[in-house]
């Protein structure tokens, strides 16, 4: 056949000249390691919500109308926790926590908000800076800051948005008290960290809400050392010699330095999702390298010299590396049609990390064994173990035969049970949900105690940031925001009236009082201005033909005069050209994120100009809806391709095109379980685990594959059981190990800071777990009926006649009652 003669020609050049197939890979590993250094780290979820049209218009907003909070000032906030935060000693703390941080010329401090400051100031209404507002309090007494706390508390609402939920108004407490520090700069270099320095030295619990820390480093300083040792332990127990050992390891080594190298010089973020590769890739390199090991000792074990052994072995496993390694790239390559920017980083970086695996373990490997197999001739190499995995005889291949006993008893009977199994866990698998959450990619507040014990590579005890966020969470109402942003000449007089009447009869979800909903807007903006301003008040007045408070004349004229008392605030309601303009609407913070898209829908809809609704609520809405559109084309895409390529491939060498069929039954069953699995575990598809059904597909055909391919081989010199007890004890005794060292090195992932990447991590090895049981179990029977049909003949008999019993050649029978083919053809 045509692809032998490349096979051959391979195998050449592998026996013929090993030492310089070594030299060159090792020359092309050096060129790879040079991008080593360039990769750069991402983190956090805007990196996965990037192109989506929501969070295009939150940008749009931010462009538009970050001027005055973004570009020139940044905020801080600090967090105060006592047993009453609202207490005399509390509330001191609080301003003298902010007086010094004022005090520091490098804060650059140009505001500051508390509920301190409005107790002080409902006590003395001149008390306008930090130090008069200290001395207020100093002198005043705890019933008359009790007192003052109440009144604050009726007369101004923002005082309510800024204490914990818990808080007790006829007890004047709250556990927990949020404070604003406004910054006049961008950007102030390690400023969360000098602000809680600053803060520390006013004593009590007063913490700084700072950004949850990227700790992809972290995770991969865990997981590799974890992956590498699991990964070694297997493979010891598999190779069983110290040279093959090294030989498998180094090979591994190489194909993560090039793919890793690979992403540098190609410029790729290495984003959280990229933290599956490594394992991924050394889940199929250890598949690789156990395979060709373990075929190379079979035919060693037949007395074959080293070259013949290596041409037999590259004659097999070759064509199962390349079937293994087109099916794979297929599902990698299809998270290109994600709309998540890291899932297409993740399919193309998986798929060129696999090629290059292939060309490693495919050449380089069997280069590599065979140029120290010759030295150890010549020089006293130690040589320990050099038997294969299992065999027929062993305990290994009495257990792995269990699914040829089957196949040999009831292949038909087992199959329909194992379908309908299928069938029913595919309808109980229909139920999985979707969800998009910024929670999955925090870190847990503690992580796991015995992550301790790894010495340096051990995390943090806590992640205060992550402690000081979820302290927020739980003790102030999580209200959300939906943002309209109005595109229009906001010039032209009926604007404002136009943003009122949208703003009346809002949906339910949506906060407001009576028919009008809360909002925050260009309108609200001009109401507050009068309300302070007579002069201004004025102004608005003479422009306000219906005299309901909204000017609806000369309005540059109304944006000129607020502008040159307050161009700040303007520039955050209007922009630049006046031609948009953005509307703030609070929302009932218990409402699901599909709630709040309907109700930003709707209110959008209420204006006449242009008008997209955003906010962080709807932006996840948006993700977890294309979230299940891409795993969905993701699967699609995989299926089809993968069977398509099988179909063509199995035709195109071994002239059986049904083959191709018979290697897709075993993968739909593991896509079946992971996908039940994933309900019953409470697991959701999301962002990063959207692609585990490509991966199932992908690593499932790696195991049927070689089944498949070795059985079609072993079918052209033997009769069906022999030949399929072959099979399954020869290649299965390598896909165990490999099983084992990759549900090992994969599952791992559980020891990620992420929840997200733990899930990932745990679903990943459960669907190597389905696709291993599917093919050393279920794929026996599958070929049994397979080859009964092959042979069946309509004029000897039914096809039940054929299927049911273990037939061969008519009127050769064995003592076991199953006919085998003649003679010759058995070893």
């Amino acid at each position: 056949m045509g692809h032998q003669r490349y096979i051959d020609w391979v195998n050449e050049r592998i026996t013929a000249n090993p030492g310089r197939i070594v030299l060159l890979f090792l020359v092309v590993t050096v060129a790879f390691a040079s991008g080593l250094g360039a990769i750069e780290t991402e983190s956090g979820q805007e990196q996965f919500i990037e192109d989506l049209e929501s969070y295009e218009t939150f940008q749009d907003i931010q462009r538009d109308f970050g001027a005055s909070f973004g570009e020139s000032t940044t905020t801080t906030t600090l967090l105060q926790k006592d047993d009453n935060a609202l207490s005399k000693q509390s509330l001191l703390r609080s301003l003298r926590a902010q007086e010094r941080i004022a005090d520091s010329d490098e804060m650059r401090v140009g505001d500051t908000s508390s509920p301190a400051r409005q107790v002080a100031r409902t006590l003395d209404s001149n008390a306008t800076t930090l130090e008069a507002q200290i001395d207020v309090l100093e002198g005043a007494t705890e019933r008359e800051i009790d007192q003052a706390v109440r009144t604050t508390a009726e007369t101004n609402p923002t005082f309510t948005s800024s204490v914990s939920e818990d808080f007790n108004r006829e007890a004047a407490s709250a556990t927990v008290t949020e404070s604003t520090v406004t910054h006049d700069a961008a950007d102030i270099d390690n400023r969360e960290e000098r602000v809680r320095d600053i803060v520390g030295t006013v004593g009590g619990d007063i913490r700084v809400l700072g950004e949850v820390p990227n700790n992809i480093a972290t995770s991969l300083g865990i997981v590799l050392p974890a992956a590498f040792v699991l990964i070694v332990t297997f493979l010891v127990v598999a190779y069983r010699d110290l040279v093959d050992l090294l030989l498998g390891i180094g090979a591994i080594v190489m194909a993560l330095i090039w793919t890793f190298g690979f992403i540098g010089l190609a410029d790729i973020p290495f984003n959280p999702l990229l933290i599956s590769v490594p394992p991924l890739l050394i889940a199929v390199g250890i598949d690789f390298g156990i395979h060709v090991i373990n075929r190379y000792r079979e035919e060693r074990e037949t007395g074959s010299d080293i070259a013949t052994a290596m041409g037999v072995t590259n004659r097999q496993v070759l064509v199962a590396f390349f079937i293994v390694t087109g099916t794979t790239v297929i599902g990698f390559l299809s998270n290109l049609v994600s709309a998540f920017p890291p899932n297409r980083d993740f399919g193309l970086v998986a798929a060129i990390g696999i090629v290059f695996t292939f060309l490693i373990f495919g050449i380089f490997l069997p280069a590599a064994k065979v140029y120290v197999d010759r030295l150890s001739e010549r020089y006293p190499i130690p040589v320990f173990s050099q038997s294969p995995v299992s065999s027929e005889e062993s305990v290994v291949g009495r257990l792995l035969s269990g699914g040829v006993t089957v196949a040999q008893r009831a292949p038909v009977i087992f199959l329909i049970v194992a379908l309908v199994a299928t069938t029913v866990a595919g309808g109980y698998a229909t139920g999985v949900s979707t969800e998009f959450d910024s929670e999955d990619f925090r870190p847990a507040e503690e992580p796991p105690d015995f992550l301790q014990y790894l010495g340096p590579l051990a995390p943090p005890e806590e992640f205060q940031s992550v402690k000081n966020r979820n302290l927020r969470d739980r003790h102030f109402d999580q209200e959300e925001q939906v943002i309209v942003y109005v595109e229009g000449n906001m010039r032209r007089d009926s604007a404002l009236e136009s943003l009122h009447r949208a703003s009346q009869n809002p949906p339910e979800t949506i906060d407001g009082e009576g028919r009008e909903a809360e909002v925050t807007s260009l309108v609200t903006v001009i109401r507050d201005r009068a309300e302070r301003d007579p002069q201004f008040r004025a102004l608005v007045s003479r422009n306000d033909r219906n005299d309901n408070g909204i000017p609806d004349d000369n309005l540059p004229v109304i944006y000129d005069a607020l502008a040159a008392d307050s161009p700040g605030q303007l520039e955050q309601f209007l922009s630049e050209d006046r031609r948009s303009t953005q509307v703030i609407y609070t929302a009932d913070g218990t409402a699901t994120n599909a709630q709040i898209a309907g109700a930003g829908d709707q209110v959008a809809a209420d204006y006449q100009a242009d008008a997209s609704p955003t906010g962080i609520a709807i932006v996840f809405k948006d993700a977890g809806a294309l979230i299940l559109d891409t795993v969905l084309q993701s699967l699609l895409i995989t299926l089809v391709g993968s069977s398509l390529f099988l179909v063509g491939i199995y035709w195109l060498l071994e002239g059986k095109p049904s083959l191709g069929v018979v290697n897709v039954i075993p993968i739909l069953m593991a896509v079946v379980a992971i996908v039940a699995t994933m309900r019953y575990l409470g697991i959701d598809f999301n962002a990063l685990n959207g692609g585990i059904l490509a991966i199932t597909v992908g690593l499932g055909t790696d195991y049927a594959v070689h089944i498949v391919h070795r059985f079609a081989d072993e079918r052209e010199e033997r009769a069906l059981e022999p030949a399929l007890r072959r099979t399954v004890v020869g290649t299965g005794g390598a896909l165990t190990g490999s099983m084992l060292t990759t549900v090992g090195g994969i599952g791992v992932l559980v020891l990620a800071l992420n929840p997200i990447l733990g899930a990932f991590g745990l679903l990943t090895a459960l669907s190597v777990i389905y696709a291993y049981l599917a093919s050393m179990f279920i794929l026996p029977s599958v070929l049994v009926i397979w080859d009964r049909l092959q042979r069946y003949d309509g004029s000897s008999g039914t096809v039940a006649d054929s299927i049911f019993p273990w037939t061969d050649e008519p009127g050769v029978t064995t003592d076991q009652g199953l006919r085998t083919a003649a003679p010759e053809h058995d070893e």
